[in-house]
């Protein structure tokens, strides 16, 4: 998961357009969809409300929604102050500018880059009220019981610090948390099914001469790169150690192996915006490639057959969370852990699982949800009713199944996690020659 480059409305806590590759999903918030389980949420201190505190929330915007806002706003009177920014202006900002923000939504893999800056907290656990309830796949790298992929930055390997004020992740688990989880996922290939005819099973396939001139793979080079190697690895050609973590000579080998298609004339084209992607698919001038969850449902939403595709090799997959620059102090520290805290309650994790996502406490969002949304999303079985967007669009007819199925059956299959390399500088140069070969 990275930015997109989609256009969003301002909220009235925004101070800038938001670009979310989940716009096209949160709508404008209508109530009707919001109406489950979202009964008023107690238990957080009155004093909030009494002493209005303004967070200022750094981010990409995956999770920076107006409804969010305004519920927050409702049940603890924090008024939230959206910076909305891409990927790479998030970490610079956290090394640069800590004093620019209160709290800051960051993707796992960028922890590498921004805690030997020392300018990020580790977050107390005893004071996140469902710090224990936080799925295992972040602290412990697994789901029911099993371990799953952790080639690239797995958020096991720095969800955790020595100490609050430590730059070193721990080894095993501490009272000291990185990030607290806010939204993950397992990415795969998007397909057209009414025009490839034949059931698609491997990664392979996204170079398949049969496809020339109809894939397409993703212009961010930190991702594309792990698109291409799971390739190289469905293909037999070659097995990395850690794909999310090349040496020089295996990322030259991966460009290639790009370049070789390039030049035979596979891809229709690379991109890096999300409304591109969409009309790739739907135009069917593109019939497989690298695809984020809700694009996809929004090709379906126009009447046309697109699947997220299951595949043997498993899933490549993405996570951010929050984090607290340690010179939050007082009265605004008190109310970010507030919010963080009513951020794993229930009502916000079920919003964002209506939206394809999976949130960091399940039992919470469960609870926030009606039965039939639940046994949809994250148990893989086929809609009792339409499954419809927080804004109340209808997503999903009555009868639909979630492309990938359950959540065990997805985030089980997890091959390897969104990563920086050690030779990041070296790998972007590469990409970029393959872009302009």
């Amino acid at each position: 998961m990275t930015d997109s480059k989609t256009p969003h409305s301002k909220t009235p806590h925004s101070k800038t357009p938001r670009l979310s590759r989940r716009t096209l999903l949160q709508g404008a918030g209508a109530a009707a969809g919001l109406a489950a389980g979202s009964g008023a949420i107690t238990g957080f201190p009155a004093i909030i409300a009494a002493e209005p505190v303004t967070l200022r929330y750094l981010g990409t915007a995956v999770n920076q929604s107006g409804d969010i806002a305004r519920k927050v706003k409702e049940d603890l009177g924090i008024t939230i102050e959206y910076i909305p920014v891409v990927t790479d202006e998030v970490s610079k900002r956290v090394v640069t500018q800590p004093n620019s923000f209160d709290i800051v939504d960051s993707e796992y893999f960028s922890l590498k880059k921004l805690m030997p800056s020392g300018n990020l907290m580790g977050m107390d656990s005893r004071r996140i009220k469902n710090a224990d309830k936080i799925t295992p796949v972040f602290t412990k790298g697994e789901v029911a019981g099993k371990k799953i992929g952790d080639q690239g930055t797995a958020p096991k390997k720095v969800f955790y610090l020595e100490g609050q004020n430590s730059t070193k992740f721990a080894t095993s688990p501490t009272e000291w948390i990185t990030l607290i989880p806010t939204t993950y996922n397992a990415d795969t290939l998007g397909i057209r099914p009414d025009l490839i005819k034949r059931p698609i099973t491997s990664w392979k396939e996204l170079l398949n001469p049969e496809f020339k001139g109809k894939a397409s793979i993703l212009n961010i080079p930190s991702i594309g790169i792990m698109d291409a190697a799971m390739v190289v690895e469905a293909t037999g050609d070659y097995t990395y150690p850690d794909k999310g973590n090349m040496t020089k000579a295996e990322i030259d080998r991966t460009m290639k192996v790009l370049i070789e298609a390039k030049r035979a004339g596979q891809f229709r084209a690379f991109w890096q915006d999300f409304n591109e992607s969409v009309n790739l698919m739907a135009s069917g001038e593109t019939v497989i490639q690298s695809m984020w969850s809700p694009a996809v449902t929004k090709v379906r939403s126009q009447g046309v057959a697109c699947t997220y595709q299951p595949l043997k090799e498993g899933y490549r997959a993405w996570a951010t969370g929050f984090g607290l620059p340690k010179t939050l102090t007082g009265k605004k520290l008190d109310a970010a852990y507030d919010f963080i805290n009513w951020f794993l309650s229930g009502w916000a994790g079920a919003y964002l699982n209506r939206q394809g996502y999976y949130s960091a406490v399940l039992e919470t969002a469960k609870a926030n949800m009606e039965p039939y949304e639940w046994a949809f999303w994250m148990e893989g079985k086929p809609a009792e009713k339409d499954i419809k967007a927080p804004d109340g669009t209808i997503m999903e007819k009555a009868g639909a199944v979630r492309d990938g199925g359950s959540f065990e059956q997805r985030m089980g299959a997890v091959a390897c996690w969104n990563s920086v390399m050690d030779e990041n500088t070296y790998m972007v140069r590469k990409w970029n020659e393959f872009i302009a070969a």
